[in-house]
């Protein structure tokens, strides 16, 4: 298919951005910044059950219960980038509602201290039902884990101060969370929305981009080709002629059908040969030098070589000389560029009342531009007109 480098680099964009998205990589600090919440409870949790007797296993029991649902529900979340709905009412059942009251009953707990770190585990419950539940599901949980905990710390006689501190504080875990995660999430909508509009103004770019390339080649091809027929001065029987209206013949067919690559010269020299090839099968004679050429990228050659061929379209168009000089040499300063020349002894025209044509503009100084170089016009009324074709520019 015929694609230029601006869509195949679209296309290669396109492939990088479907992968970590703005909501994508949201969901997954979440994910982290809970992780976190939850390991610091985890810390205190241990550090509380390290100094209980054995003979209350339920403690321990209890511990290394809170230890494994943490392990399977935030590393499930961390492989995935989010969390997983079942892991989460499993979290807030055995660890938020569970726990707290089998110490009450069977664990020996009495005091509002030594059912302390289990209550705490409840705030990163409820941090994360916030983060991975929907606006209902996460209210119910709240409200368990409010109900729960109020039912436990009465059971251990606490005192209304701790009661309403530590719901105060199971609540404001949830709101906090929900807060960020609505924040962050907008933040990372927009940010893919921004994405999005870039890639599509880059492709309606890249589209645009091939479009105007393919109009200049029928402009330096077969628009050339058919002005020269129609102005009756070269014989279309000719098997030059012939020759170049069936490569022609074949390009338009390939752009229509869209069934392969034009293939990007790979020499300077044989770019240039094929556009002199060009255009002396309509009747023009050219004298070209070649001297060191450098070696240069693909489509700075093709570049190149389409420069050229306009030039010399426009030679054989305009100067009414019938003959044209073609250089080419490595540049001078050994920076590895090239430099190209096009003159003609024809009657040349005052650049400040003769605005450069379509060919010129286009297909000379824009192929130039676009492929990292410069071409500059020189001329003068009599003096005929000097094309320098310069890359890098």
């Amino acid at each position: 298919m015929l694609q230029s480098l601006p869509l195949r680099r679209i296309r290669a964009l396109r492939g990088t951005t479907s992968v970590g998205s703005g909501t994508h990589r949201a969901q997954s600090f979440l994910v982290v910044a809970t992780l976190l919440y939850r390991g610091s409870h985890l810390t205190v949790a241990v550090m509380a059950v390290a100094h209980r007797p054995w003979h209350l296993p339920l403690q321990h029991l209890g511990l290394a219960a809170a230890l494994g649902l943490s392990v399977l529900t935030y590393g499930t979340a961390l492989r995935r980038g989010r969390f997983d709905r079942r892991h989460i009412w499993a979290d807030v059942i055995v660890t938020g509602c569970v726990l707290p009251l089998a110490l009450c009953a069977w664990g020996g707990v009495r005091e509002p201290p030594t059912i302390a770190w289990a209550m705490l585990l409840g705030g990163s419950a409820s941090a994360a039902a916030a983060i991975a539940l929907d606006r209902l599901h996460a209210l119910a949980v709240v409200a368990l884990l409010v109900v729960t905990h109020f039912i436990g710390y009465q059971a251990v006689g606490a005192t209304p101060a701790v009661i309403v501190g530590h719901l105060n504080s199971l609540v404001s875990s949830a709101l906090m969370t929900y807060a960020f995660r609505w924040y962050l999430l907008r933040q990372g909508r927009l940010l893919d929305e921004a994405n999005a509009r870039a890639l599509a103004a880059e492709a309606h770019k890249a589209r645009y981009a091939e479009r105007l390339e393919h109009h200049r080649a029928l402009h330096d091809t077969v628009l050339a080709t058919l002005t020269t027929l129609a102005a009756g001065t070269l014989d279309a029987n000719a098997p030059e002629v012939r020759q170049r209206c069936a490569r022609e013949a074949a390009y338009l067919r390939r752009l229509i059908q869209q069934t392969a690559d034009e293939v990007p010269h790979r020499e300077i020299g044989e770019a240039l040969e094929e556009a002199v090839g060009s255009v002396e099968s309509l009747g023009l004679r050219v004298t070209a030098q070649y001297h060191a050429l450098p070696q240069v990228p693909p489509e700075v050659a093709a570049a190149l070589g389409h420069a050229v061929r306009e030039a010399l379209n426009n030679v054989r168009r305009h100067a009414g000389t019938g003959h044209a000089y073609l250089t080419a040499t490595g540049d001078p300063d050994g920076s590895g560029g090239a430099v190209v020349t096009v003159v003609d002894r024809g009657p040349g025209f005052d650049p400040a009342r003769c605005e450069p044509g379509l060919g010129l503009r286009g297909s000379v100084q824009g192929r130039m531009t676009e492929a990292g170089g410069r071409a500059t016009v020189d001329t003068a009324p009599g003096e005929g007109v000097r094309v320098e074709l310069r890359w890098p520019g």
